[in-house]
């Protein structure tokens, strides 16, 4: 089977969260929304009883990523962890720690070896993972972890917002906004958007990505009246891209980088930190847009909101997010796995 055919490897992030029944509800929708088929990595007496407990009337059964064809019309394809998960909808337990952890290894392993064609994952949440000694800031960088110590290769992994509308990165993440202008430097700028635009070319299929790069002060620091970095910075990034063939252009005031005649001038935008690109990314489109994981050796996709514990076990979870990432994510495995 080529690897395009596989299914698609869904961990079930925090069973305290929103992640299984967001799951099942994708799975329940699979024919009216087109959803391709997946196997979720999980521990099946706890998917069971959610689905009890939400008066869902599905068929679940227990199979290996093999067997998912055969299943998914009719049922939804749990393979089995060897954890067994705590059942608490709306209180995360540091004792669900081992079973999430071992969800998201072996999604990773069936990639590499040809089980499955790319990695969904559902929100995880921090705090649980921290208590009983997880030692990774989140997701992406443990996922980092996996390929580098699979591959020998160092991995650096940059986080995309993609919607219909927009793919926006920010090249710094999780950090207060006062470290940005000391974090951010020429060097992770330039690595930021040649791991951009390679993926554009070799997952998004586009031949040659236009990629739009922000500036970091309000009018992109007006000349130097606003702040040094944009010219010390960011425009000797664009320069450095420019003279490696890479159609980048730049710096671009923020304000003005979203409106969709500009959007339309661009393939992605890469923005200076975290707020400045999921901004515009959840406002145009909150329910479609998937966070993608790019410089990674394989396909990796998740929905762009969190564990919602506040709502977990009511039913009233949306998929629409974790839908599109598993569209998109058979998308990009798709585009990849063509022959060049």
């Amino acid at each position: 089977m080529a690897a395009h055919r596989l299914p698609l490897a869904l961990t079930s992030g925090d069973p305290s969260g929103i992640g299984p029944e967001i799951a099942v509800a994708a799975w329940r929708q699979r024919d009216a929304a087109g959803v391709p088929p997946f196997y979720l990595l999980a521990d099946p007496k706890l998917i069971a009883a959610r689905v009890r407990a939400l008066g869902v009337d599905i068929a679940i059964v227990e199979t290996d990523p093999t067997g998912v064809a055969a299943a998914f019309a009719n049922a939804l394809p749990v393979v089995p962890l060897a954890a067994v998960l705590v059942n608490t909808p709306g209180q995360p337990d540091k004792r669900n720690a081992a079973g999430i952890i071992e969800a998201i290894d072996r999604a990773v392993a069936d990639t590499f070896e040809g089980r499955a064609a790319a990695v969904v994952t559902c929100p995880i949440a921090k705090k649980p993972l921290y208590d009983a000694g997880f030692r990774f800031p989140g997701h992406t960088e443990y996922l980092a972890h996996l390929a580098t110590a699979r591959t020998g290769v160092d991995t650096v992994p940059v986080m995309m917002l993609a919607g219909p509308e927009l793919r926006a990165v920010p090249v710094t993440i999780h950090i207060a906004l006062s470290e940005v202008p000391k974090a951010l430097t020429t060097a992770a700028i330039v690595e930021t958007v040649r791991i951009t635009a390679h993926d554009l070319r070799t997952r998004f299929g586009i031949v040659k990505p236009r990629i739009a790069v922000s500036g970091l002060n309000p009018h992109a620091g007006e000349g130097g009246a606003m702040g040094q970095e944009d010219e010390r910075v960011i425009r000797p990034a664009v320069e450095a891209l420019k003279a490696e063939g890479i159609e980048a252009f730049g710096p671009l005031p923020a304000d003005t980088m979203f409106h969709a005649r500009a959007r339309a001038g661009y393939d992605a935008a890469i923005c200076m930190y975290h707020d400045q690109a999921l901004i515009p990314a959840k406002a145009l489109a909150f329910d479609e847009t998937v966070n993608v994981t790019l410089g990674l050796p394989f396909v990796r996709t998740s929905p762009d909101h969190g564990t919602a514990f506040d709502i977990a076990g009511k039913g009233i979870a949306r998929p629409d997010s974790l839908i599109a990432a598993l569209k998109l994510a058979r998308q990009l495995s798709d585009i990849e796995a063509k022959p060049a």
